[in-house]
């Protein structure tokens, strides 16, 4: 399904004004399923604080930049990539039902989709995962001592209405000056390779920084979770009420 309808709001004014992401849940007292298009458990973590009932699918897609393509639009771009994945998983799931089930159910239901990316930014280049202890080495290096910032994306798609809302949170960290032996034993230690920037803020990654500047800690984690709680009221889901 194509979206059609837009709420968008961003710090960056991104130029991509589309986006999807699910959410599932199977609470008689909630009109929508929610789903968390991400594999990622740091997200599922984050989540999982609202004490909401969920499903979460895995997208596949490619995450590679685009050429010439700003952070902030690859963000965006990415939290709608993943969103449209599950979305079409979700449709290929309902297609497949057991022939002996209730098919008009699965197509009739409604689902928030919830899609999330992050990047860093140093010297205006991207930053992303380190995948490896080497590329973790040097993206620490050239950390050391200076600002990066941190966009992380967040769509909320209803497929019924074909509602969007998007926003890319900024989140700035200053890092201390670091050695190359408190690089090599923070990456021992934590192993962080899976994590845009190479650290995990909630954990011993926070022995790196001077300070941060954000809105909602969550953010830098991976999941604008106070932006989330938004959108989710504006569709009438307040976890507060479930």
């Amino acid at each position: 399904m194509i979206a059609e309808n837009l709420r968008f709001t961003s710090h960056y004014n991104p130029p991509y004004k589309t986006a999807l992401r699910i959410l599932f849940m199977p609470d008689a007292r909630q009109k929508y399923k929610l789903v968390l298009a991400s594999s990622s458990h740091y997200r599922q973590e984050i989540f999982d604080k609202l004490a909401l009932n969920y499903e979460s699918i895995s997208p596949d897609i490619n995450e590679s930049p685009l050429p010439f393509e700003a952070a902030e639009a690859l963000v965006a771009r990415l939290a709608l990539a993943k969103a449209k994945a599950a979305a079409a998983i979700i449709g290929a799931r309902a297609t497949v039902a057991p022939s002996s089930g209730d098919k008009s159910t699965l197509y009739n239901e409604t689902y928030l989709i919830a899609g999330s990316d992050q990047v860093a930014v140093i010297d205006n280049k991207i930053i992303t995962k380190p995948h490896t202890h080497s590329n973790a080495c040097e993206q620490l290096r050239r950390a050391s001592g200076r600002e990066v910032i941190f966009l992380t994306s967040l769509c909320l798609y209803n497929t019924h209405t074909g509602a969007n809302q998007l926003t890319v949170v900024p989140y700035t960290v200053n890092f201390l000056p670091l050695t190359d032996l408190q690089i090599e034993n923070y990456l021992t230690k934590e192993q962080p390779y899976d994590c845009a920037g190479s650290f995990k803020s909630e954990g011993l990654g926070i022995t790196l920084f001077e300070s941060i500047q954000g809105d909602d800690p969550n953010t830098l984690i991976g999941l604008p979770l106070i932006a989330l709680v938004k959108m989710l009221r504006e569709e009438g889901i307040d976890p507060l009420s479930q």
